[in-house]
Order: structure tokens, then sequence, then C-alpha cells
């Protein structure tokens, strides 16, 4: 888990955002979750990672400093 990244992941019986291991914030639906995510990641200029039920990454999406940004 990277420590810039802020990880969106199933906890219990309900979803948490998680940056470096350490839970920041737990939510009961995954899509609260992604939105503290994105706040946090748009203020700190970094990249959200959306984990779904089994754990598996769903989607990333960067909020600032992205390496690649789309052409055209």
């Amino acid at each position: 888990m990277s420590k810039k990244s802020f990880h969106v992941v199933r906890s219990g019986s309900g979803w948490s955002v998680k940056r470096g291991g350490t839970e920041l914030s737990s939510h009961r639906t995954q899509k609260n979750a992604e939105m503290s995510a994105i706040e946090k990641a748009r203020r700190t200029r970094s990249e959200v990672v959306v984990h779904g039920k089994s754990g598996k990454i769903r989607e990333k999406n960067s909020y600032g400093n992205d390496p690649y940004p789309p052409e055209g």
C-alpha cells in the first residue's frame, strides 16, 4: 500500500479510507468512503485507489501530480 495514495477498502461491515496502512476514516458505504478519499486526495494532490469487495483494485484516479496525464 503506497504511503502517498488513499485506499478505499472493505473493513468489517463497512468501508475504510487508509493511507500507508493507517485507517483515516470509516464509512457505511463505499461511495461515502470514495468521496472522503477524493476530498483528501485533492487537498494533498495524490491518488485514490478503490478496491472492490474481493480486495482487488477496481480503479485508480489521480488528483494532482499525475506523471502520465492524458493526451489530447
